[in-house]
């Protein structure tokens, strides 16, 4: 029996690109599940909105690391309500429109930030690393140098 369903240009275009592309990057180490893929030196208009707001964000997140001391980390803090500030500890997208933030709240307990790219709004902020670690970690620096691998 033959399929004729007919797509949209909508669907057309979003089937291109759903191929559910996912990438991540995180302190931890903990496994993603999927292997870094070309990110930076694609086209534009080769990025899903997804990718072309993870590979800024790491701009952006580096930046605000090359500003902080020897007893600071990057975290975000969340507008609108009570839910308070994560400590970026990872970050990745996930094809078309989906970027994520992993880590731990000021509490200690694991969080996970998982947002639209229409929705999204960062704001960047300095805590104090944790008093066991030695140095800093540094995300931003992590994101980078995957992106700039990921290109080779």
């Amino acid at each position: 029996m033959m399929d004729n369903k007919v797509d949209t240009s909508a669907e057309h275009a979003e089937n291109a690109v759903l191929s559910c592309r996912r990438h991540e990057v995180r302190t931890d180490g903990a496994p993603t599940g999927e292997e870094p893929e070309q990110v930076i030196d694609r086209p534009l208009a080769t990025k899903s909105p997804a990718a072309w707001a993870y590979e800024r964000l790491v701009l952006y997140i580096q930046s605000f690391e090359e500003t902080l001391d020897s007893e600071q980390e990057v975290a975000m803090g969340f507008a609108g309500g009570d839910a308070g500030v994560l400590k970026i500890e990872g970050m990745g997208f996930f094809d078309p429109d989906i970027v994520t933030f992993y880590g731990t709240d000021t509490e200690g307990r694991k969080t996970q930030l998982i947002q639209h790219v229409t929705q999204l709004s960062v704001m960047l902020r300095a805590l104090p690393k944790q008093p066991e670690q030695a140095a800093p970690r540094r995300i931003g620096f992590q994101l980078r140098a995957d992106l700039e691998r990921s290109q080779g």
